[in-house]
C-alpha cells in the first residue's frame, strides 16, 4: 500500500506558476499603500490575492460541477468583503462623522478577484485588475487631494 500521493508534477507546477503571478500582481499594490500607510499594505495585498487563488485553485482542482465551484466563489468573495468590512473604520471627531478605509476595501476585494482570475486561468483579467487598481490608488488619491485642497480654500 502506498501512501504517499502521487503528484502530477506538470499540474503542481501550473499552480505554483499561478500562486506566483496572483502574489506578483499584487506586490505594486500593497507596495503603494504601504508607503502611503494605509491600513492594509505590502503583506495583506498580496496575501488576500494568493489565498483567493489558492481557494479557487483546490475548489477547480476538487470539485467537479460549475454549481460546487461557483458557490466556493460565492464564499472567497463573501470572505474579503468581511475582510474590506474590518478595514473601514468609523470616527467621530469633534461632532464629524467620517468613514476611512473604503478605499482599501474595496481594493482588497478586487484584489481578491485578480486571484480568483489567475486560478481560472483568465491571466488578462487579472492582469487589467492590477493595472487599474494600481493607477486608481495612485492617480485618483492624487486627485483626491487636488479636490480636498480645492474645498477648503
Amino acid at each position: 500500500m502506498n501512501l504517499i500521493p502521487q503528484f502530477d508534477w506538470n499540474i503542481v507546477a501550473l499552480h505554483i506558476r499561478d500562486l506566483l503571478i496572483a502574489f506578483i500582481l499584487a506586490v505594486p499594490i500593497g507596495w503603494d499603500r504601504e508607503k502611503q500607510e494605509r491600513t492594509a499594505g505590502l503583506r495583506t495585498f498580496p496575501l488576500v490575492a494568493v489565498a483567493a487563488c489558492g481557494y479557487m485553485l483546490v475548489g477547480l482542482e476538487v470539485l467537479s460541477s460549475t454549481d460546487a465551484e461557483s458557490r466556493v466563489m460565492q464564499g472567497i468573495i463573501t470572505g474579503i468583503g468581511f475582510i474590506g468590512g474590518g478595514a473601514i473604520l468609523k470616527n467621530v471627531v469633534e461632532g464629524e462623522n467620517s468613514v476611512r478605509g473604503t478605499a482599501t476595501a474595496a481594493s482588497l476585494w478586487l484584489t481578491g478577484a485578480m486571484g480568483m482570475s489567475v486560478a481560472a486561468g483568465r491571466l488578462e483579467i487579472a492582469l487589467v485588475l492590477s493595472l487599474l487598481t494600481f493607477v486608481t490608488l495612485r492617480l485618483m488619491t492624487q486627485a483626491k487631494s487636488m479636490v480636498d485642497t480645492k474645498e477648503e480654500k
